[in-house]
């Protein structure tokens, strides 16, 4: 692991993340970097000639209360957006998932959430969908391109729930967990996570590299 790698992340917040399942890391990328992501969220979104129900990137979510099917997410993003692909690999952020791996971080897959008002959210889950050749290493890491609140569909994650392994049939499917399947308020890829639904006027952007554990990248601009 390179000197770069170990000091991205302080020691203790190293502990912390291994022992709750998930962290948040501030002040990860510049102003202009933030700029460039937000602006270039906005052409990408743009692509209406890439937006079609046969198109397989293409990802869908109802209106909560109309029922209207909304655009929700490129996935893949990277090969539509040279600054998406750049922040998806960016030293930084790269560094740090090393640093809580003990060794190299390398991209998986990614994708971009768009998460428009109204859109209904997602069910609780956990991101890890298991294949018997899957390697258990995965980490999620979320840049929130727009700060994230109750309002417009934050990412719920809980403590501690990432030490009881996969929680749903390993079968490569994915599976929706009943609201029991936890019982206190971690973002590994074996703990669960819900997003909320996006309430009238608001939306939520997150650019999301599967590095896949949680780690959430709080923009420069956000508290």
């Amino acid at each position: 692991m390179t000197t770069e790698a170990q000091a991205a992340l302080p020691a203790g917040q190293i502990r912390q993340y291994h022992a709750d399942g998930f962290t948040t890391v501030r002040r990860m990328l510049t102003d202009k970097e933030v700029d460039e992501l937000t602006a270039e969220a906005a052409r990408v979104f743009g692509r209406e000639d890439l937006k079609d129900s046969d198109n397989i990137r293409c990802r869908w979510s109802n209106h909560f209360e109309t029922g209207e099917c909304r655009f929700d997410c490129f996935d893949p993003v990277i090969d539509l957006s040279p600054v998406c692909a750049r922040i998806a690999c960016h030293p930084r952020i790269l560094d740090a998932v090393a640093a809580l791996y003990g060794e190299p971080a390398f991209l998986f897959k990614d994708k971009l959430i768009f998460k428009p008002p109204g859109a209904k959210g997602y069910d609780l889950h956990q991101d890890y969908i298991s294949w018997r050749s899957f390697p258990r290493s995965f980490v999620t890491v979320i840049v929130a391109i727009d700060a994230s609140s109750a309002a417009n569909g934050a990412t719920e994650v809980f403590p501690g729930y990432h030490t009881r392994g996969c929680l749903t049939p390993e079968d490569g499917q994915y599976h929706q967990l009943p609201t029991d399947a936890v019982d206190a308020a971690a973002g590994c890829s074996t703990a669960p996570s819900p997003a909320r639904r996006t309430d009238r006027g608001n939306a939520r952007r997150h650019h999301q590299a599967e590095l896949r554990p949680l780690v959430l990248i709080a923009t420069h601009r956000h508290p």
